[in-house]
């Protein structure tokens, strides 16, 4: 099984930002949300995360004690020269190109295609070696971030890239693909400790 945990609530998330690869840290309601986390990933056998610290933050406060293992692959999109900005700030023009073109790339930025293909990358290779009959001790947990787990519940499910404007995901949610008999099967989408639809 791989468990996808997108990171605890960070001083961006809290402050209305796009953040991408802006660097943000967790508050102290991200460091508590990420700890309530730990029951979820219990018995897992690897914890991989991005290499930015809001992420291996909540990794290392899922208190598995193993290792943390870092993929780049598994970093935010790049927003460009939108990063760190409010939310309410970025031109309606550019979110409307953004929904209607997976391979829009903003100034200095990273399209969403790029990113999705990056992450289906990642996933296909935890398959390859976690999935088809290859059974280990445990789940594999990656903690990231919104786009790279929307990309990869779209990978689970056959959809392209811009199915990804289709899904909400939550600070500190979970989100559960199975090694299913021809492929992945997304289980479990979006889940919290408080709510299941938060």
């Amino acid at each position: 099984m791989l468990i996808l945990i997108r990171h605890g609530e960070s001083t961006g998330n809290a402050d209305g930002l796009l953040l991408g690869r802006l660097d943000a840290p967790l508050t102290e309601r991200g460091l508590a949300q990420a700890r309530m986390l730990g029951p979820s990933v219990a018995g897992a056998s690897r914890v991989i995360s991005s290499p930015l610290a809001r992420a291996q933050a909540t990794a290392e406060a899922l208190g598995t004690g193993l290792p943390v293992e870092i993929d780049e692959r598994w970093i935010e999109v790049d927003y460009g020269e939108f990063d760190g900005r409010p939310l309410g700030s970025v031109p309606a023009e550019v979110w409307a190109r953004w929904r209607e073109d997976p391979d829009f790339r903003p100034p200095g930025g990273e399209t969403l295609a790029e990113a999705g293909t990056r992450v289906r990358s990642a996933c296909e290779e935890l398959f390859a070696t976690e999935g088809e009959g290859a059974r280990g001790p445990g789940p594999v947990v990656v903690v990231s971030h919104v786009s790279p787990i929307k990309a990869a519940a779209c990978w689970a499910v056959g959809l392209g890239d811009e199915g990804a404007w289709r899904l909400h995901l939550a600070t500190a949610s979970v989100t559960r693909v199975i090694w299913g008999m021809d492929g992945p099967v997304l289980s479990r989408f979006n889940e919290t400790p408080w709510s299941t639809s938060a």
